[in-house]
């Protein structure tokens, strides 16, 4: 996987980051919106997002759903509603804007094969040995995770992934 040390994720593509210094540098806690309101917002997007001078949406509570889901019904619910969704924005936006989900819990929560590029989710209680395949279910079979951003000075602990 090729490391990507630039702010392109910033700007573009759909990024999912765990670091508080890294989620400062894009959006403030009052311009961060709900999952709720991004999924409410499908088909009725602002022409100005709320951060990074109008370039970057920063969504949180996606790590929260999951975690309320059974895998089977977080796997459906990721591949048809949240799927669509990201690719609605995408779509509005003709590629010109950044999609970030902001996961707290991420560090411990996701994992990215070095050998397949597979990205994972693990799950929580009462599903800890199961995962969900991120990279699959939001980017279709045999997905590749073309960049990835190390937003620490520890590469084996990054605090973002971003796919454009």
């Amino acid at each position: 996987m090729r490391q990507l040390r630039d702010s392109v994720w910033q700007r573009h593509g759909t990024s999912w980051i765990w670091d508080a210094e890294v989620l400062a540098q894009v959006s403030g806690a009052s311009e961060v919106w709900s999952l709720r309101q991004f999924l409410l917002a499908v088909g009725y997007w602002p022409e100005n997002l709320p951060s990074n001078n109008g370039a970057t949406l920063v969504v949180a509570g996606l790590d929260g759903c999951l975690d309320l889901l059974a895998p089977s019904d977080a796997e459906n619910w990721l591949g048809a509603e949240v799927k669509d969704a990201i690719l609605s924005f995408q779509d509005f936006y003709c590629g010109e804007a950044s999609l970030i989900f902001w996961l707290p819990s991420g560090a411990g929560r996701i994992t990215i094969s070095s050998a397949t590029d597979a990205v994972r989710w693990r799950c929580a209680a009462p599903y800890t040995g199961q995962q969900l395949d991120f990279g699959r279910l939001l980017w279709g079979e045999g997905a590749n995770i073309r960049r990835r951003f190390c937003c620490t000075m520890v590469p084996s602990l990054p605090g973002c992934f971003t796919c454009a």
